[in-house]
């Protein structure tokens, strides 16, 4: 990465723009247009200048290419020096707050998906799975050693196949009333069961509550799965067990008609850097071909004890 390069595309006010909205949101040139109130040739020039210069990159899903800058140190020392710069400019500010805008569009949408197939779920989870029971693969790995917590549990599938396993507490979230009451159906009469309606990326639950979470196939729904995991993280116990599934990344948009999400799966080595970056020791990735052509990747992370070092 040429520094100089760098800065001399930063010396435009557009693009420095660009660079402090998708430092902290990635956006699709659509959504950025809409943020930065330009037409969309002129927007696509300054990101591939940006692009040029090392400080975006971008990645495809669907018909759709979203961009975010970089993570290295560099750029990392660069962003610092811009927020120096830029912080008292009211115009940052209003791109932020529209940038934040496009992401709550975003999760609407999903919330009003959920709430028009909540009943009909495990049907459509099953038309896409096919016969892979991939509940059987996770309840193989919980260890069981205390209170558990699906993250994203939708109809409470895996809750009630995990409740007569344990006598410790299994905590369900998710974000969508009507899937929490599909679960509340399903799980009535389990003692052992407690629902929470909550963001995955804001949990309604204490620092280091729990000793096992489960992120079962919710990742794809995520606006930013990074701050999800980072959330697991926070509510896990050190020494805690984290199990997360989610589709290897794939090119089927009809998925998402059938299962909805904003995410077209996901590379294994994103996942794993997520989960490394958040602090998570990964000890093993496994994964499943299922229906479709289409191949579900489990990963099993722990949060490490306190000056312990990753040992795998």
């Amino acid at each position: 990465m040429e520094l100089i390069k760098c800065f001399k595309a930063l010396s435009d006010k557009t693009r420095l723009r660009l660079f402090c909205v998708l430092h902290h949101y990635e956006l699709n040139v659509n959504e950025i247009v809409q943020v930065v109130d330009m037409i969309q040739s002129g927007v696509s020039r300054h990101l591939k200048i940006l692009m040029e210069s090392g400080l975006l990159t971008s990645r495809k899903d669907g018909s759709y290419t979203y961009y975010s800058t970089v993570h290295n140190d560099i750029i990392s020392a660069v962003i610092g020096l811009v927020d120096m710069s830029v912080e008292k400019h009211d115009y940052i500010a209003r791109d932020l707050k529209r940038a934040g805008e496009m992401i709550r569009i975003r999760q609407t949408r999903a919330q009003r998906f959920f709430k028009t197939i909540a009943p009909r779920w495990d049907r459509l989870k099953k038309e896409v799975l096919g016969n892979f029971d991939l509940n059987a693969e996770i309840e193989k790995k919980i260890s069981f050693t205390g209170k558990t917590a699906d993250l994203g549990c939708g109809t409470g599938e895996l809750i009630e196949r995990l409740s007569s396993r344990t006598q410790f507490q299994i905590i369900g979230i998710d974000s969508s009333p009507e899937m929490l009451e599909q679960s509340r159906l399903k799980l009535s009469g389990i003692e052992n069961a407690q629902l929470r309606l909550g963001e995955l990326e804001h949990l309604p639950m204490q620092d280091q509550e729990i000793d096992t979470a489960v992120m079962n196939m919710v990742l794809h729904h995520i606006v930013r799965p990074e701050q999800t995991v980072k959330e697991a993280f926070r509510v896990l116990r050190p020494g805690g067990q984290f199990i997360l599934s989610d589709f290897a990344k794939h090119d089927m948009e009809k998925i998402k008609d059938i299962l909805g999400g904003l995410w077209l799966g996901f590379e294994k080595s994103r996942v794993a850097a997520w989960l490394k970056d958040a602090g998570f020791s990964i000890y093993s990735v496994d994964s499943h071909d299922v229906d479709h052509g289409l191949t579900i990747n489990v990963f099993t992370a722990q949060k490490p004890m306190k000056d312990t070092k990753e040992v795998a």
